[in-house]
């Protein structure tokens, strides 16, 4: 099957025989033409589905208005919200964001960076995979000046800018309203520890245990993927310890939620014997019975904050001053899974 080519504004200009340029200008509206001569060319356009050749004209700009995003993985709630600030930002400035996932492998992520700068997006968000170990892929936008910005999952040197929580502060808070629920045996379901989200958690965890004198236990560390999975996986290792801990705090809703089911099923009633604490405000921590106390990271005000001033770089209006980490607020969210009953 043939296809039509795509119709020129020389095409235009030889079928009304006028010259090209007046064929530009009457679509571009320009008021040097006349109205009728504008009316006349845009209607013949409309007529033969004529596309205005953005690509070659964005190659002249040197400019693209498109901004690439990586991620992990477009099925979390988190990086979802995220998406949605960037974009209620990044469209009505006329920007359009290309999305691509690597699916928490650093290998799809070489190749979604290198697809990115081959289609020369103007910047680029990302956030890194589990297994990245190093940024020499993103070398290449930073030698031609193309902005990266790094969000959630971030890299270690200073030389992007970077937007996250304060997850050390956020661990630390959840595992005092833990303590402060008269438990002393708590357990951390951590992902990767080499992530700067999940180490800052932990991290905030062993400073809120040692600070109220409770010493650290390496066998209430769990490292897994922080899937539906392994927080069944999790309950089952938890509910073999001797004596059953009293306390769970989970880097994620989602792990949360799966453990705190699974260890109703054995019979492990929730608040009475164990409290179970969360991370990310998921929806899911809301559905569960009893609901899920969590910290709220505002993944939206995140993404609006992003891409605002991102726009600000590409426009170079951000200050020489603006700080090279961005953090975002986030508050402890308290609900039945850790409100313990008080004894009498």
């Amino acid at each position: 099957m043939s296809h039509k080519k795509d119709i020129t504004i020389y095409d235009i200009a030889r079928e009304l025989r006028i010259s090209a340029a007046t064929v530009s200008r009457s679509l571009k509206n320009s008021p040097v033409i006349s109205v009728k001569t504008r009316q006349m060319v845009q209607e013949l356009a409309h007529k033969k589905g004529y596309r205005p050749n953005t690509v070659a004209h964005n190659l002249r700009k040197q400019k693209t208005n498109t901004i690439g995003m990586i991620v992990p993985r477009l099925d979390s709630y988190f990086i979802s919200t995220v998406l949605a600030g960037i974009e209620t930002v990044l469209n009505p400035a006329g920007y359009h964001l290309i999305i691509s996932q690597s699916f928490e492998n650093s290998e799809k992520e070489i190749v979604n960076a290198m697809t990115m700068f081959n289609n020369r997006v103007d910047a680029l968000i990302v956030s890194l995979a589990a297994d990245t170990t190093e940024i020499s892929h993103f070398e290449p936008f930073m030698e031609k000046g193309v902005p990266v910005f790094f969000f959630d999952r971030v890299c270690k040197q200073d030389i992007c800018q970077k937007f996250v929580l304060d997850n050390y502060q956020a661990g630390y808070e959840m595992t005092k309203h833990l303590i402060e629920q008269q438990s002393r045996k708590i357990v951390h379901i951590t992902g990767n520890l080499t992530k700067n989200v999940y180490n800052d958690r932990m991290n905030g965890y062993r400073q809120a245990i040692e600070d109220h004198g409770i010493s650290f236990n390496p066998a209430y560390l769990i490292t897994n993927n922080l899937s539906l999975k392994a927080g069944i996986e999790a309950a089952e290792q938890i509910i073999l310890m001797k004596p059953l801990p009293d306390a769970i705090f989970a880097a994620n809703d989602l792990c949360a939620s799966a453990c705190m089911a699974a260890l109703k099923e054995k019979g492990v009633k929730i608040p009475d014997d164990i409290i179970i604490g969360g991370f990310n405000n998921d929806p899911v921590s809301r559905l569960v019975e009893p609901r899920l106390t969590t910290v709220n990271y505002p993944g939206d005000t995140m993404g609006k904050i992003i891409a605002s001033k991102l726009i600000d770089k590409l426009q170079g209006k951000l200050p020489a001053d603006f700080p090279v980490t961005q953090i975002i607020k986030s508050e402890l969210v308290v609900r039945a899974s850790t409100l313990r009953k008080k004894s009498a």
